[in-house]
């Protein structure tokens, strides 16, 4: 009888355990099927005010161009970053960047398919401003251009990328991201790291805006520029603050007479410079709780309206 007192005793003690621990484990499922669903609104809460913000956006560059802004610079209050603002439950602030101040990959290859010689020439110097090989030029023309036809000397076609592990193809059209240069065999992070913050992958054709660019951009945009921005860059940043520099008209006096008559189509029929843009990209960051929510949108202002063409969720387009 005492045997059998003491088995019961240490099955109800087992029972009592197994319901603690069954109990303990339906508390804990649902305190975390609570929390996520409390970020779960919140991020749909963040969302909404995102796509406020990029109304704003599309806002502040319809009041430009309707005051009659024929340029696009520095000075403008679209440059100007919205600070943070309070929200229910947390802040939103944001920014727009001109991407016709960054190097369009995109302008590399010709609607016809050829290389873009002065786009082509371009990177070229920019890449070895930053210390990197030219000879990714040629394989992002390859990468663009819809033919199989190896850009020499450093080119390459689909024989290069089905060598790879795991193999892909060519995208053989134009860049959607910037972030494809990683598609390049060996082109790497490090590499995308120090070029990503001078280019862009816009969806057309498009000039360099003089009033916009980086100094490494303005310094790279002939062999025979005088001027090396990048030497001093607040001079530049001081310049801006009263308005476009350089004008086109300035570039001209930076360069060879040659040059100039490429850069400004004389010569090829082709723009490649300008004072205004029809590409921005907004930034909205909003902070709701723990929650913490990045909208990156590429805006396209056509005349005084603009429209968002591209989005992405806390990854920089």
């Amino acid at each position: 009888m005492r045997r059998q007192r003491g088995i019961a005793l240490i099955l109800a003690l087992v029972v009592v355990a197994l319901a603690t621990m069954f109990a303990t484990r339906i508390g804990s499922q649902a305190a975390l099927e609570q929390r996520r669903a409390a970020n779960s609104f919140l991020q749909e809460q963040a969302f909404e005010i995102a796509l406020g913000a990029e109304v704003w956006a599309q806002e502040i560059l319809f009041e430009q161009k309707q005051n009659g802004g024929n340029r696009d610079s520095l000075d403008q209050i679209w440059a100007t970053p919205l600070p943070p603002l309070p929200v229910d439950g947390g802040t939103v602030q944001g920014s727009l960047e001109d991407m016709q101040g960054r190097f369009n990959l995109n302008n590399l290859v010709n609607a016809d398919d050829t290389p873009n010689e002065l786009a082509v020439a371009h990177l070229r110097r920019m890449l070895r401003a930053l210390e990197l090989e030219d000879k990714w030029a040629n394989l992002i023309v390859d990468w663009i251009d819809r033919n199989n036809n190896v850009t020499l000397p450093d080119g390459a076609e689909d024989n290069a990328y089905t060598s790879q592990s795991p193999p892909y193809l060519a995208a053989n059209q134009r860049l959607i991201t910037t972030s494809e240069l990683l598609s390049l065999p060996g082109f790497g992070p490090d590499r995308y790291a120090r070029l990503s913050p001078y280019v862009t992958a816009l969806p057309a054709p498009s000039t360099i805006n003089t009033c916009t660019a980086g100094p490494l951009v303005l310094s790279t945009l002939a062999e025979s520029m005088k001027t090396n921005f990048t030497q001093d860059p607040k001079s530049l940043a001081r310049n801006r603050q009263k308005g476009c520099f350089p004008l086109n008209d300035d570039v001209r006096t930076m360069v060879s007479p040659n040059d100039w008559n490429l850069l400004s189509g004389a010569k090829n029929g082709a723009k490649y410079l300008g004072e205004s843009s029809s590409w921005f990209k907004a930034t909205v960051v909003v902070s709701i709780g723990s929650a913490e929510f990045t909208l990156y949108t590429l805006l396209q202002r056509n005349g005084p309206a603009s429209r968002p063409v591209l989005r992405s969720f806390g990854s920089d387009l």
